[in-house]
């Protein structure tokens, strides 16, 4: 079997405090932004606890091969000079496993007239749906080519118009293209989503002093961007809250566990695993809330909880909490009774078919899964005794879920293709052995 990790059930419990690692989407955000502002501005940006996970890596080295420098100031610390860039890059630009770095940067690069480029990625991203950002980005005048609204994707920027863009579905990826395409565009760019999707772009380009504006009405929430001076800021990214999911999770399903995470971002718009929590009557503490370059941040205790409740994850939570779904079914596993998943029919969409890839691997553990096509329902169950073979289909948040399981499986769990957790979340491994061993 290639790449397969093979774990046992853990011996004693979860304890000990951890620093969970930098958050990927505010990462990825303060390489895009850092290097428009660091243009505009002339000066340099230092970008401190910035994610070296795979993702964020694509995204700098593709700003590198436009043209932006970077010089390693301290760990995870960097100093960021677009002064000198967005110069026409002469080789594809491989945005490997990420959509976010091909969705965020083709709103951005669009927006510069004369600047050509053409997008790639690995196999699981040439699957995944591009329509989302084309469709408006071409209503804006944006010149896109696509094999059939899939990578790659070949831009030759435009100047663009304005527009006010009604998205179908709350996506932070969709609402983020078109604002950087919006920065370079003339008049007020507008886009209204019927729930409000993840908004740390727009809390980035506040911090930054942009000229966008937030609110919400009857037609939905709303943000409004224009061109904008900046002000060069340092910026500070705070931890990922989609990765300390893991952590919290297992805490809670593990006997006499007792968990510290600290500085976790709690953005209002990724906190839908507390409010599942809350529902899970999961033990947990927030404490020492904090800002930090404009995000809410926290320290999270999670404990051992013996008779977790069954929940309900639908409507207005899923884009609070869409990429934590996968951990969440690990939860349900073991409650008492049956949680139910609907409405997250954007899963089919991500890195594999989530949904039918979740339904596969709690069967595998021998959970009472049914799957639903906008998600599924699992009736938990006080054990977890069966020798599991599972396969991650290259999603690196399957494989730490069925990680966290394996936990409290009596019997031996094969994982494979666990390697691509370190897409996102390479100090994975390291920060549960620190838990498991201390």
């Amino acid at each position: 079997m290639d790449n397969f990790l093979k774990t046992s059930k853990i011996e004693k419990c979860l304890s000990g405090e951890i620093v969970i690692p930098p958050d990927k989407s505010i990462s990825h955000r303060s390489l895009i932004i850092g290097s428009i502002v660091s243009k505009y501005t002339q000066k340099k940006i230092r970008i401190k606890n910035l994610s070296l996970g795979k993702d964020c890596v694509a995204t700098l080295e593709i700003l590198k091969n436009i043209g932006v420098e970077f010089e390693k100031i301290a760990d995870r610390e960097i100093m960021l000079d677009a002064t000198k860039a967005f110069k026409n890059p002469v080789q594809p630009l491989d945005c490997g496993n990420s959509g976010t770095t091909v969705r965020l940067l083709s709103g951005l690069f669009s927006s510069f007239e004369g600047f050509t480029c053409k997008f790639i990625g690995d196999d699981s991203l040439q699957k995944r749906p591009m329509a989302r950002i084309i469709k408006p980005l071409s209503l804006m005048g944006a010149r896109i080519t696509s094999n059939q609204n899939k990578l790659p994707l070949s831009i030759e920027g435009k100047k663009l118009n304005s527009i006010t863009y009604f998205s179908p579905i709350a996506s932070a990826q969709v609402k983020s293209a078109v604002i950087f395409a919006g920065l370079n565009a003339s008049g007020c760019t507008k886009v209204i989503e019927p729930v409000l999707s993840r908004n740390h772009t727009e809390i980035m380009l506040k911090y930054f002093g942009a000229n966008i504006k937030t609110g919400k009405d009857d037609e939905g929430f709303w943000t409004s961007i224009e061109k904008s001076e900046f002000i060069p800021n340092d910026v500070e990214i705070v931890g990922d809250i989609s990765s300390a999911a893991f952590f919290m999770v297992a805490a809670a399903i593990v006997p006499e566990s007792k968990v510290l995470i600290k500085n976790v971002g709690i953005n209002p718009t990724r906190t839908g695993i507390l409010d599942v929590f809350k529902q899970a009557n999961v033990k947990y503490s927030i404490l020492a809330e904090r800002i930090i370059s404009g995000e809410k941040v926290a320290d999270i205790e999670v404990c051992y909880t013996q008779n977790i409740k069954p929940f309900s994850i639908n409507g207005d939570i899923i884009p609070r909490l869409i990429d934590e779904i996968p951990i969440l079914a690990v939860l349900a596993s073991v409650a008492d009774g049956e949680s139910v998943v609907e409405d997250a029919l954007d899963l089919r969409n991500k890195e594999s078919d989530r949904i039918k890839a979740i339904v596969e691997g709690m069967k595998a553990f021998g959970v009472d899964i049914k799957e639903k096509e906008d998600g599924f329902i699992i009736v938990g169950k006080k054990e977890i005794d069966k020798t599991a073979k599972l396969e991650t289909y290259l999603d690196h948040r399957l494989a730490m879920s069925y990680y966290v399981l394996s936990l409290i499986n009596k019997k031996d769990t094969i994982i494979n293709g666990f390697s691509c957790h370190e897409t996102s979340f390479p100090e994975f491994l390291k920060l549960m052995d620190k838990l498991r061993y201390s």
